[in-house]
């Protein structure tokens, strides 16, 4: 392809079509649906998608990619491309003429803006059925750690406390162009049915960032502008201590320990 790739929107085009099957065949995306894409870069995936879908909408922040995409998917009626930055938009907005009953986020994720397009889905308070999403191979570690591994982070906890995240498979770093320094995997997040009671998000998501602070010091050294009685409480109820590091409190306690706190 004759294209000027840009390193600054992470532009690592997918080729291979056997893993572009295999993606949209994770996402099992059914009956009425109408499928999100962000980045479709040349729109390989997109047109897998299209195939299954009776709806794509994608958002593509490169307009330079508009006259690419026009060729390579002028055999598909279903597609709507937005040409403008996905985190700017307003989603319940962009998806109101669209008639469908189920909603799908398949995608492969430019790797430096991927958490904030996850928090921005969250954000949305939209029913997705299901999110498959290729990303960086450590980063999609990290959302799968499990506590005592050095993966595990407050993103891990956080993202968990929304979703179930399972395990696709790993896409070789060769599959792409160009070819970016890491590998990638494909995982799928599904919003669970039954979130556990939280009295107040900000209060959960800040006690997070505050644990995993500094990986290595103890609750107690993280969170000493906290109030560490009750803590304390919450902690020893479950074996835990202040003496304990957040790598190894899994999303109950830390999900007790925020109800517990006044913000």
């Amino acid at each position: 392809m004759n294209f000027n790739f840009k390193k600054s929107l992470g532009q690592n085009f997918l080729t291979d079509k056997n893993i572009l099957e295999r993606i949209v065949s994770s996402a099992n995306i059914q009956g009425n649906s109408l499928v999100i894409e962000i980045g479709p870069g040349s729109g390989n995936l997109t047109r897998f998608i299209a195939k299954y879908a009776i709806h794509v909408l994608c958002y593509e922040i490169d307009t330079r990619l508009e006259e690419i995409l026009d060729e390579n998917l002028k055999d598909f009626q279903n597609i709507t491309i937005i040409y403008d930055d996905f985190l700017k938009r307003d989603i319940k907005t962009d998806i109101e003429k669209f008639s469908f009953d189920n909603l799908y986020l398949v995608a492969n994720l430019p790797y430096y803006i991927t958490t904030p397009i996850i928090e921005k889905v969250i954000q949305s308070n939209l029913s997705f059925k299901k999110l498959t999403i290729m990303i960086q191979k450590e980063v999609g570690e990290r959302f799968m750690a499990l506590p005592k591994t050095k993966e595990y982070n407050s993103l891990t906890v956080y993202l968990n406390y929304y979703f179930d995240i399972k395990r696709e498979f790993v896409v070789s770093r060769n599959a792409f162009i160009p070819k970016p320094n890491v590998d990638s995997i494909v995982i799928s997040l599904i919003k669970k049915d039954n979130l556990l009671e939280l009295n107040d998000i900000n209060l959960f998501n800040k006690l997070l960032k505050d644990s995993f602070k500094y990986k290595r010091k103890t609750i107690k050294n993280n969170l000493k502008n906290y109030d560490l009685k009750t803590l304390e409480k919450i902690l020893n109820k479950y074996n835990y201590s202040l003496a304990s590091r957040a790598e190894e409190i899994p999303l109950e306690v830390f999900v007790e320990l925020a109800n517990n706190l006044k913000n």
